[in-house]
């Protein structure tokens, strides 16, 4: 049986809160992982291996790269300058809700983009990965 949205937010909160050593109450949905939230690359490698653990669920952490991307490859995500172009930008939109493409367009820089990356993000990959690995 697939877990609830409330069972992988909890899921997420609690992964986040014993990898990070913050507190479950900084947490929130808008609070980027890797700005407020202070993680490095090994820290999000432990937030996916408790999520594996507590939710059987696996995410690798080339994952959330390609999920951010959507798959699109990196000359049609951004320009030759490495600024997140306009097919990039719409794919941001959908897995990143929160981001004002408008105010980013021709600014974004593709390799800041996991710094905007929050704890609704992961949240929303996480109940995606979930809801395609039930059978």
């Amino acid at each position: 049986m697939a877990a609830t949205h409330d069972e992988i937010q909890a899921a997420v909160t609690e992964a986040v809160v014993a990898a990070l050593g913050v507190d479950d109450d900084e947490v929130t949905p808008n609070a980027t992982l890797l700005g407020d939230l202070g993680a490095e690359s090994i820290d999000l490698l432990d937030i996916l291996f408790r999520l594996e653990r507590k939710l059987g669920i696996k995410i690798q952490a080339s994952d959330l790269g390609a999920y951010v991307q959507g798959g699109i490859p990196d000359e049609e995500f951004g320009d030759e300058a490495g600024i997140v172009n306009p097919v990039g930008l719409a794919h941001l939109k959908k897995v990143m809700p929160q981001l004002n493409t408008d105010e980013l367009a021709g600014k974004l820089e593709a390799g800041k983009v996991m710094s905007l990356f929050t704890v609704q993000n992961l949240t929303d990959m996480v109940e995606q990965r979930a809801a395609s690995s039930v059978t």
